[in-house]
């Protein structure tokens, strides 16, 4: 059993003094939002045949590429990890608040990402949806258990990081998967936007912390944001799937840098005074981040060869890549 030290009871009790902004952010975010649903999007136009819409789409969908399919996969396996983030966020999160109010509302909206994304693969045959499923069984039976979790302040780091993530993978899987389905990209940039309005939330929160607790943010910054491990660690050939989307330009180092560079300087994390010694240290960790993740992007790039992949997702059709 997880038992909270005195010093994440003292986060917790920054989190409970933010509880008026969390309603009002949340009154932000749903004003602003465009309530979908699957069947909104996958659903046929008027007076159209549903059989003929089905073939129709999956003829245009055997265009697809194989790495848009793994990326597909990856990110509706991703998607469907949804129960593991529900359960880190309320830990800390109370039950009568305003917190727990977003944690179920967060919820509601990303469940609704996994279920188009599943329904898409059903109807478009693009994936061998058996072993799609069989997949997601494993992975969320193997749990996620991120060290960050007893950390109530790395929390929010890792959703800020995580949400943008996410963003940009479905935007770019679906601008290569639209070359020749056009619903798809239809369908990925309604659940990216999304991702950027979860995005705005987090990272304004965590704002928030660090004008109350500078120092041990900015400690629990420098813990995450040298790498974070996506959520999708734990699943079936994670590591080679991920390798195809970073061939692919999809997502990978290059893009990781970028969304720590602009959280860098949507915190202001090098400008701010007042820390303690420890908050000083965390502050030049994370001032010297972007230079080390690109010599990793170096190296990796440098390093890589023409490679041959084959998942049985994509029915274990072989294919290489640069």
């Amino acid at each position: 059993m997880f038992i909270p030290s005195q010093e994440i009871l003292a986060k917790v009790e920054v989190l409970a003094d933010l509880e008026k902004d969390v309603e009002q952010l949340m009154e932000s975010h749903e004003a602003k939002r465009i309530l979908w649903f699957p069947s909104d999007l996958l659903a046929p136009a008027p007076d159209t045949d549903p059989d003929l819409h089905v073939k129709q789409l999956r003829e245009r969908a055997r265009g697809i590429s194989m790495p848009a399919r793994v990326a597909l996969a990856l990110n509706t396996l991703t998607e469907e990890g949804l129960p593991h983030f529900h359960r880190l966020l309320a830990t800390y999160l109370g039950g009568d608040t305003f917190w727990a109010k977003w944690n179920n509302l967060w919820t509601a909206e990303e469940d609704r990402h996994g279920a188009i994304l599943h329904d898409y693969a059903h109807d478009s045959r693009i994936l061998d949806n058996p072993v799609l499923e069989r997949m997601q069984f494993e992975y969320l039976k193997a749990g996620f258990e991120p060290e960050w979790d007893k950390d109530p302040y790395r929390v929010f780091v890792y959703t800020s990081l995580q949400e943008r993530a996410t963003q940009v993978s479905h935007a770019n899987t679906g601008k290569l998967a639209s070359e020749y389905e056009p619903l798809i990209g239809v369908v990925l940039s309604n659940v990216a936007k999304e991702e950027a309005r979860h995005y705005v939330f987090y990272r304004e929160i965590f704002q928030r912390v660090m004008e109350r607790d500078p120092s041990n943010a900015m400690i629990s910054a420098a813990h995450v944001m040298p790498s974070i491990d996506m959520p999708g660690l734990n699943m079936p050939h994670f590591r080679e799937m991920a390798d195809v989307i970073r061939r692919a330009g999809i997502y990978g180092p290059r893009e990781y840098i970028k969304i720590v560079e602009d959280l860098i300087k949507f915190w202001a994390l090098d400008k701010v005074e007042g820390l303690n010694e420890a908050g000083k240290k965390a502050q030049e960790k994370i001032m010297g981040i972007t230079q080390r993740l690109t010599r990793i992007a170096d190296a990796m790039e440098t390093r890589s060869k023409t490679k041959t992949f084959q998942f049985q997702v994509a029915f274990a059709r072989e294919f290489a890549m640069e």
